[in-house]
């Protein structure tokens, strides 16, 4: 791996929140993440290798979306409520709802008289109540994410 151009590596949601592992960059180039466990690496975010030589970019994967529509803010509140009492990850918008396709949660938003429309799009869900998205033990200028860093696969192995 040379220091060229920065590699490219494309997650879905649930990807960039396992942090150790083979992964493989947009071109094919094996990686291996062994990043402290506790976080989620979010788009935009750069890696680096220990030596410096790799630089990472990550991006968000397209993923197949259930996007949820109502003409009443009660109407998706109540959905968002169902939803999260079934733990089902959500990305919250102004005036929608997105979460993971799924054909029986499709069927359950279409009986209560919801839009909902099937996109393929990268998501972004809203964090656990206990994923730490809160934590004011940092200053606010930590809002930028940190270089982490990322080793490149032994072929061999």
């Amino acid at each position: 791996m040379t220091s060229g151009d920065p590699l490219v590596l494309q997650l879905t949601a649930e990807e960039r929140a396992r942090l150790r592992g083979l992964r493989h960059s947009r071109c094919g180039q094996p990686l291996l993440l062994q990043l402290p466990r506790g976080e989620t690496l979010q788009p935009g975010e750069w890696l680096a290798s220990d030596d410096g030589c790799a630089r990472v970019r990550v991006d968000p994967a397209d993923e197949p979306l259930l996007r949820v529509l109502s003409d009443t803010p009660r109407a998706l509140l109540q959905a968002a409520y169902h939803l999260g009492n079934r733990h089902v990850a959500l990305e919250v918008r102004a005036g929608e709802l997105r979460l993971l396709a799924d054909p029986v949660l499709e069927d359950l938003l279409r009986r209560r008289e919801l839009v909902v429309q099937q996109v393929h799009e990268p998501f972004h869900p809203e964090p656990g109540a206990y994923g730490g998205a809160f934590d004011h033990a940092h200053p606010p200028s930590a809002a930028v994410a940190p270089t982490r860093s990322v080793a490149p696969a032994n072929d061999d192995a």
